[in-house]
């Protein structure tokens, strides 16, 4: 397949030169700066998830300032990454760079070679084929990372298994698969206070009936984490007017009466 020359982008020199600066930068605070000095691999660990969420919080918000200075913050944590590891003999950011420009050509045969793929879905399955060949044919789910909050975790889980095929046809069978579980949920804990629940058994049916809804979000392309996150924030936003119009009229939130709490619950809904 002939590939078509991008445009000419008139910063293209500027971009590089400014990416250029930011490695001489590096360069300069592992020799001079106590502290960058001292850091390691591990001990930015922590640092760059904190930043990874950060990145997160402003694109929730919308705030196209807040990414721009995210997304710097996360380029300097490869950079550092990759000059610690350069210094250590074991790669620099050249190979990280050629690294994930060879993987991208690899796994887009339909752009870099002669394969048929004409919507997303097909890309998405070809991706997961080759990726699946590239390590030797382990779990399609191998490169889930165990680390992964439990909800993105589902999420990819079944995003990877669409990708080899093992999936539900159509929506409507997997909502009748929720309110399988949610009629299974139900008659086994919707029970009298006085009868004992088995924990491990409750917590393992509501386990069940959580991935099977992000099951169906996923069909419907709703990201099941920003879609919670944003009930949080909403939440929030309505709690704290709650405390606000107490604090007004010289109440304190424990001594108020449900009712007056769901009344300003629903004033803050009118914001």
């Amino acid at each position: 397949m002939p590939l078509i020359p991008p445009p000419e982008d008139k910063r293209r020199k500027e971009k590089l030169e400014a990416f250029d600066r930011l490695l001489t930068i590096m360069d300069e605070l592992r020799l001079n700066c106590p502290w960058d000095k001292k850091q390691t691999i591990d001990s930015i660990r922590h640092l760059t998830i904190e930043e990874t969420y950060e990145l997160s919080d402003a694109i929730l918000e919308n705030d196209h300032e807040e990414i721009r200075k995210e997304l710097g913050d996360i380029m300097l944590h490869m950079v550092f990454y990759a000059k610690i590891a350069d210094e250590e003999g074991r790669f620099d950011v050249a190979d990280v760079l050629h690294g994930i420009c060879d993987k991208l050509v690899h796994r887009h045969p339909h752009i870099y070679s002669d394969v048929q793929a004409d919507d997303e879905e097909a890309v998405k399955q070809n991706w997961e084929r080759i990726k699946l060949k590239e390590k030797g044919n382990k779990s399609v789910l191998g490169g889930v990372p165990k680390s992964l909050p439990a909800m993105v975790k589902a999420h990819r889980i079944q995003d990877k298994a669409r990708g080899i095929g093992f999936d539900w046809e159509r929506k409507e069978q997997v909502w009748e698969k929720v309110e399988e579980e949610m009629a299974e949920f139900k008659q086994e804990f919707n029970i009298a206070d006085d009868k004992q629940i088995d924990q491990k058994k409750a917590v393992e049916e509501f386990g069940d009936l959580m991935f099977s809804l992000i099951n169906y979000a996923r069909f419907l392309k709703i990201d099941p984490e920003e879609a919670l996150e944003r009930t949080n924030r909403k939440f929030i936003k309505r709690f704290t007017h709650i405390e606000k119009r107490a604090k007004e009229e010289g109440k304190e939130l424990g001594d108020m009466s449900l009712d007056e709490m769901d009344r300003y619950w629903n004033e803050a809904k009118d914001l």
